[in-house]
């Protein structure tokens, strides 16, 4: 599943002027297990990228952003959010952050109980889950939520930045010094994921504040565009049409299939403005 809407605002509630997203199913899958969305105002941006067989990455995707949709787009952004009943209490230093970083966090764990109940329902999704990259806009501040190796990243003043950290095997022996960045990338085992949404009974989210300036470019992601594509290219090919992040979605897609299209490949590209 695929969709989103593009988004145009100049308003004060936030900065993004537009946003894009595209979801293609790559040169060599026959089915495309993303899912995106981007909310009506450009507040809200999802990617999910499924897994597990007969279709039900499909099924865990479009549950997780449809959940993720349904929580945050229909939260007053001016009342605290409430935490609900099934979830633990959260900690001291959760209990202190910002609403629309706690709306985040019980977005996805939504998501995820969501997905558990329907395998519970559907012996034949078990084993589904799906990644999940989240950008909630409030005011001038992003609050980005991840779980999986989708990713988020800031480009600014000509440079990108990757501001989510992917929850894999391989990433996990790059943070301890085992391999190197470029080994990573090559390594037979870079897709084994550590956390999922829908794989488990609770997930812990990671949660990403960042403070947005004007002319700011947000990207999130599947995997099959950044296991496809070097990120200077990434860079090079979002400067190229910073001015149109439609035009930006396409060309980045074309380059992971003109790569060899390995996997579904799904981008949004969202510009900040004043």
């Amino acid at each position: 599943m695929s969709r989103g809407r593009a988004a145009s605002d100049s308003g004060a509630q936030h900065r993004f002027i537009s946003g894009a997203g595209l979801s293609d199913v790559g040169r060599k899958r026959k089915s495309n297990e993303d899912s995106f969305a981007i909310s009506e105002d450009g507040t809200l941006l999802v990617v999910a990228d499924g897994m597990g067989g007969h279709a039900a990455g499909e099924v865990a995707s479009r549950l997780a952003v449809e959940s993720i949709e349904r929580h945050i787009s229909g939260s007053d952004p001016r009342k605290e959010p409430t935490i609900p009943a099934s979830f633990r209490s959260p900690s001291g230093g959760e209990a202190g952050l910002p609403a629309p970083a706690r709306r985040v966090l019980n977005a996805i764990r939504l998501a995820n109980q969501e997905i558990v109940r329907s395998v519970r329902k559907d012996s034949s999704m078990r084993g589904m889950g799906t990644t999940v990259v989240i950008a909630h806009i409030h005011g001038t501040r992003a609050y980005i939520g991840s779980v999986g190796d989708s990713r988020a990243y800031l480009v600014r003043d000509g440079s990108l930045r990757q501001l989510t950290s992917d929850h894999t095997l391989v990433n996990e022996q790059v943070r301890a010094g085992a391999l190197s960045t470029q080994e990573a990338r090559r390594h037979p085992a870079r897709n084994i994921l550590t956390r999922a949404v829908g794989s488990q009974e609770e997930v812990e989210p990671d949660l990403i504040e960042e403070d947005l300036r004007p002319g700011d470019l947000l990207l999130l992601c599947s995997d099959g565009l950044t296991t496809m594509v070097e990120d200077g290219e990434i860079l090079k090919t979002v400067l190229a049409n910073k001015d149109d992040p439609a035009a930006g979605c396409r060309a980045l897609v074309e380059l992971a299939n003109d790569r060899g299209g390995d996997d579904n490949v799904t981008v949004i590209l969202a510009r900040a403005g004043r």
